[in-house]
């Protein structure tokens, strides 16, 4: 498929879309979700439960509680809530503006340098797994914006429902664009291996009922790959159009 999907670029090639600030922007959006864990550390800090909070036993969404107190048999006491449903409403965002921004004719080539794309079966089939890793992008990013705009304690199905759409969408994201880039980067395997993760985590979580010694260990495998495996994506676009636009410069020069 990639002999079919491309050809050699000459120097000062127009490349769809990979020179213009809709995907720089697309692809430091992905890159950005990194902003998560430095907000979780903050927050984790500021902790005010009974008991210290501990990544191996508490659940994620307890950081975005609005009140103190028993939460379904929990302690829950986070000073920083706003700051942990702010930093999930920005992951999401990110992650939605990487999925409108980033053309799936970018993502059949961003990860593999000095290639135009050739019309034909191979791009065709490409461009269908890209529109599937946008689409579920767009579908995981809208969840986890949920998620930051209704705390687990307001009493919300809504809460569940988006922290579902940003694990599942997120991890078959995953697992489609590591697959889109085997041929092209060693990168593909880290993203796929993301995915793959939180999609075991998941079946795991869902045939336990999360009734396991460290529930919060089993969430945040289900949870930090996808964040992680998005920046890694958002990497390898940053780098190849920076790439390209320099090429593009010293083209005209």
């Amino acid at each position: 498929m990639r002999e079919q999907m491309t050809v050699q670029a000459d120097p000062g090639d127009h490349l769809p879309d990979l020179a213009t600030i809709r995907s720089n922007i697309g692809g430091w959006a992905h890159l950005s979700v990194v902003q998560y864990f430095v907000a979780e550390s903050a927050v984790i800090e500021a902790w005010r439960g009974p008991e210290p909070y501990d990544r191996r036993t508490g659940f994620i969404s307890d950081l975005g509680a609005l009140k103190c107190g028993a939460y379904e048999h929990r302690d829950v006491c986070s000073p920083l809530h706003l700051l942990m449903n702010a930093s999930f409403v920005v992951q999401g965002l990110a992650l939605l503006f990487g999925a409108l921004l980033l053309s799936s004719a970018l993502l059949c080539i961003a990860a593999r340098p000095g290639v135009r794309i050739l019309q034909g079966a191979g791009y065709r089939r490409a461009r269908a797994t890209a529109v599937a890793v946008r689409v579920l992008t767009g579908i995981s990013g809208l969840g986890t914006v949920v998620v930051g705009f209704v705390p687990e304690d307001l009493g919300s199905p809504f809460h569940f429902v988006g922290a579902l759409m940003f694990f599942i969408g997120g991890a078959f994201a995953l697992v489609l664009l590591g697959v889109l880039w085997l041929p092209h980067t060693p990168m593909s395997w880290f993203i796929l291996v993301c995915g793959v993760l939180t999609l075991g985590a998941l079946v795991v979580g869902g045939l336990t009922r999360m009734d396991v010694p460290e529930p919060g260990t089993l969430e945040r495998l289900m949870g930090y790959p996808v964040t992680i495996g998005f920046s890694a994506a958002g990497l390898v676009v940053a780098q190849r159009v920076r790439d390209v636009r320099r090429t593009a410069r010293l083209a005209k020069r």
